[in-house]
Protein backbone atom coordinates (compact mmCIF):
# COMPACT_ATOMS: atom_id res chain seq x y z
CA UNK A 1 0.00 0.00 0.00
CA UNK A 2 1.46 3.46 -0.84
CA UNK A 3 1.95 6.00 1.52
CA UNK A 4 -1.35 7.84 2.40
CA UNK A 5 -2.04 11.38 1.99
CA UNK A 6 -2.99 13.45 5.05
CA UNK A 7 -6.49 14.62 6.37
CA UNK A 8 -8.89 11.63 4.63
CA UNK A 9 -12.06 11.03 5.78
CA UNK A 10 -12.59 7.94 6.95
CA UNK A 11 -15.36 5.88 8.40
CA UNK A 12 -14.95 3.11 10.99
CA UNK A 13 -13.93 -0.06 9.37
CA UNK A 14 -11.97 1.48 6.82
CA UNK A 15 -9.07 0.12 6.03
CA UNK A 16 -5.65 2.26 6.93
CA UNK A 17 -2.89 0.10 5.95
CA UNK A 18 -1.01 -3.00 7.23
CA UNK A 19 1.32 -3.64 10.23
CA UNK A 20 3.79 -4.20 8.36
CA UNK A 21 3.73 -0.70 6.45
CA UNK A 22 2.65 1.30 9.97
CA UNK A 23 2.31 1.61 13.74
CA UNK A 24 -1.68 1.48 14.54
CA UNK A 25 -1.97 5.18 16.80
CA UNK A 26 -5.35 6.65 18.36
CA UNK A 27 -8.38 6.29 16.77
CA UNK A 28 -7.51 2.53 14.92
CA UNK A 29 -7.60 -1.36 15.70
CA UNK A 30 -5.10 -4.30 14.35
CA UNK A 31 -6.54 -7.18 13.26
CA UNK A 32 -4.79 -9.95 11.57
CA UNK A 33 -2.30 -7.94 10.50
CA UNK A 34 -4.58 -5.21 8.69
CA UNK A 35 -4.78 -1.37 10.57
CA UNK A 36 -8.60 0.02 10.46
CA UNK A 37 -10.26 3.17 11.54
CA UNK A 38 -12.17 3.07 14.57
CA UNK A 39 -13.56 6.39 14.86
CA UNK A 40 -15.32 8.54 11.79
CA UNK A 41 -12.85 11.18 11.58
CA UNK A 42 -9.68 12.34 9.68
CA UNK A 43 -7.00 9.78 8.36
CA UNK A 44 -3.36 11.81 9.75
CA UNK A 45 0.27 10.28 9.12
CA UNK A 46 3.09 10.72 10.43
CA UNK A 47 6.29 9.76 8.43
CA UNK A 48 8.78 10.01 11.29
CA UNK A 49 7.57 6.88 13.05
CA UNK A 50 5.61 5.90 10.62
CA UNK A 51 2.60 5.82 12.53
CA UNK A 52 -1.09 6.22 11.20
CA UNK A 53 -4.08 7.42 13.39
CA UNK A 54 -7.42 9.07 12.90
CA UNK A 55 -8.83 12.47 14.96
CA UNK A 56 -12.15 11.59 15.33
CA UNK A 57 -14.66 14.73 14.05
CA UNK A 58 -17.09 15.64 16.88
CA UNK A 59 -14.84 14.31 19.27
CA UNK A 60 -15.43 14.65 23.11
CA UNK A 61 -13.45 17.26 24.30
CA UNK A 62 -10.87 16.11 26.19
CA UNK A 63 -8.90 18.86 28.65
CA UNK A 64 -5.01 18.08 27.40
CA UNK A 65 -1.44 19.87 29.01
CA UNK A 66 -1.07 23.36 27.62
CA UNK A 67 -4.68 23.89 26.31
CA UNK A 68 -6.21 26.91 26.86
CA UNK A 69 -9.43 26.43 28.45
CA UNK A 70 -12.91 28.32 30.22
CA UNK A 71 -13.15 27.78 33.32
CA UNK A 72 -15.56 29.20 36.17
CA UNK A 73 -14.21 30.43 39.66
CA UNK A 74 -16.27 28.40 42.51
CA UNK A 75 -14.43 28.93 45.45
CA UNK A 76 -11.29 31.35 46.37
CA UNK A 77 -8.83 29.86 48.85
CA UNK A 78 -5.76 31.51 50.86
CA UNK A 79 -3.56 29.97 48.10
CA UNK A 80 -5.70 28.51 45.37
CA UNK A 81 -8.62 29.47 43.45
CA UNK A 82 -10.81 26.16 42.81
CA UNK A 83 -12.47 26.04 39.44
CA UNK A 84 -14.38 24.41 37.04
CA UNK A 85 -13.52 23.35 33.51
CA UNK A 86 -16.34 24.74 31.11
CA UNK A 87 -14.96 23.94 28.20
CA UNK A 88 -11.92 24.43 25.47
CA UNK A 89 -11.09 28.09 24.54
CA UNK A 90 -10.62 26.65 20.70
CA UNK A 91 -14.52 25.29 20.89
CA UNK A 92 -18.00 26.16 22.33
CA UNK A 93 -18.31 22.14 23.37
CA UNK A 94 -18.39 21.58 27.51
CA UNK A 95 -15.93 19.21 28.69
CA UNK A 96 -17.79 16.67 30.22
CA UNK A 97 -18.33 16.66 33.56
CA UNK A 98 -16.94 20.21 34.33
CA UNK A 99 -14.28 18.91 35.70
CA UNK A 100 -12.08 20.37 39.14
CA UNK A 101 -9.13 22.23 38.39
CA UNK A 102 -7.44 24.84 40.78
CA UNK A 103 -5.31 28.03 40.13
CA UNK A 104 -2.30 28.48 42.49
CA UNK A 105 -1.73 31.68 43.64
CA UNK A 106 2.34 31.64 42.57
CA UNK A 107 0.07 31.19 38.64
CA UNK A 108 -2.18 33.58 39.23
CA UNK A 109 -0.19 36.53 37.39
CA UNK A 110 3.26 37.72 36.65
CA UNK A 111 4.55 38.78 39.44
CA UNK A 112 3.92 38.89 43.17
CA UNK A 113 -0.01 37.96 44.69
CA UNK A 114 -0.82 39.23 48.08
CA UNK A 115 -4.37 38.09 48.20
CA UNK A 116 -6.41 36.10 45.73
CA UNK A 117 -9.15 37.92 46.02
CA UNK A 118 -8.47 40.99 44.36
CA UNK A 119 -7.52 39.09 41.56
CA UNK A 120 -10.61 36.81 40.95
CA UNK A 121 -13.86 36.69 42.46
CA UNK A 122 -16.37 33.30 43.14
CA UNK A 123 -18.56 33.07 39.47
CA UNK A 124 -15.69 34.94 36.98
CA UNK A 125 -15.22 33.34 33.91
CA UNK A 126 -11.38 32.94 33.44
CA UNK A 127 -9.18 31.47 30.34
CA UNK A 128 -6.24 29.91 31.41
CA UNK A 129 -3.76 27.25 30.17
CA UNK A 130 -3.64 23.97 31.17
CA UNK A 131 -0.04 23.11 32.64
CA UNK A 132 -1.20 19.77 34.01
CA UNK A 133 -3.88 17.52 32.91
CA UNK A 134 -3.21 14.61 35.03
CA UNK A 135 -4.10 13.20 37.74
CA UNK A 136 -5.41 16.50 38.86
CA UNK A 137 -5.99 19.73 36.51
CA UNK A 138 -3.44 22.59 37.28
CA UNK A 139 -3.55 25.67 35.64
CA UNK A 140 -2.27 29.32 35.36
CA UNK A 141 -3.38 32.63 34.17
CA UNK A 142 -0.11 34.25 35.08
CA UNK A 143 0.28 35.49 31.32
CA UNK A 144 -0.93 38.72 30.47
CA UNK A 145 -3.64 37.38 28.11
CA UNK A 146 -4.93 35.02 30.31
CA UNK A 147 -7.33 35.71 32.99
CA UNK A 148 -10.79 37.17 33.99
CA UNK A 149 -12.87 37.31 30.34
CA UNK A 150 -16.41 37.96 32.52
CA UNK A 151 -17.41 38.81 35.91
CA UNK A 152 -20.48 39.68 37.91
CA UNK A 153 -20.86 43.22 40.26
CA UNK A 154 -20.59 41.49 44.17
CA UNK A 155 -23.26 44.05 45.25
CA UNK A 156 -25.66 43.46 42.43
CA UNK A 157 -24.47 40.63 39.88
CA UNK A 158 -24.95 42.78 37.18
CA UNK A 159 -22.18 41.83 34.24
CA UNK A 160 -19.43 44.00 35.08
CA UNK A 161 -17.44 46.47 32.59
CA UNK A 162 -13.76 47.76 31.71
CA UNK A 163 -13.20 50.93 33.24
CA UNK A 164 -9.99 53.53 33.44
CA UNK A 165 -10.05 52.82 37.61
CA UNK A 166 -10.91 48.87 37.11
CA UNK A 167 -14.04 46.85 36.77
CA UNK A 168 -16.94 48.92 36.49
CA UNK A 169 -20.58 47.97 37.50
CA UNK A 170 -23.37 49.75 35.40
CA UNK A 171 -25.80 49.19 37.48
CA UNK A 172 -24.79 50.20 40.56
CA UNK A 173 -21.41 52.13 40.21
CA UNK A 174 -19.49 49.28 42.14
CA UNK A 175 -15.48 49.52 41.01
CA UNK A 176 -13.80 46.29 41.29
CA UNK A 177 -10.71 44.87 40.33
CA UNK A 178 -9.26 41.66 39.25
CA UNK A 179 -6.59 39.49 36.95
CA UNK A 180 -7.79 40.72 33.47
CA UNK A 181 -7.14 38.67 30.70
CA UNK A 182 -5.36 41.72 28.53
CA UNK A 183 -7.12 42.20 24.63
CA UNK A 184 -9.76 39.17 25.36
CA UNK A 185 -13.27 40.19 24.05
CA UNK A 186 -15.57 39.22 26.80
CA UNK A 187 -17.20 35.85 26.52
CA UNK A 188 -20.75 34.30 26.81
CA UNK A 189 -20.57 30.79 28.20
CA UNK A 190 -24.02 29.22 29.09
CA UNK A 191 -23.82 28.66 32.93
CA UNK A 192 -26.05 26.06 34.70
CA UNK A 193 -28.08 27.80 37.65
CA UNK A 194 -29.21 26.05 40.84
CA UNK A 195 -32.30 25.07 39.32
CA UNK A 196 -30.91 23.21 36.81
CA UNK A 197 -31.71 25.56 34.28
CA UNK A 198 -29.04 27.30 32.06
CA UNK A 199 -28.21 31.52 32.30
CA UNK A 200 -26.32 33.56 30.33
Amino acid sequence: MSEPSDEKLVLPGDLLGTAEEFVPGHGTYEDKGKIYAALFGLRRFDARDRAIRVDAIHAIPQVNDDDLVYARVEEVKSAMVIVNVLSLASGKRSVPGNPEGTVHISKAKDGYTDSLSTEFQPGDVLVARVLQSQPTIKLSTAEANLGVVSARCQVCHAILSAGARGLVCPRCGNVEQRKVAKGHSSVSITQPRSDGRSAG
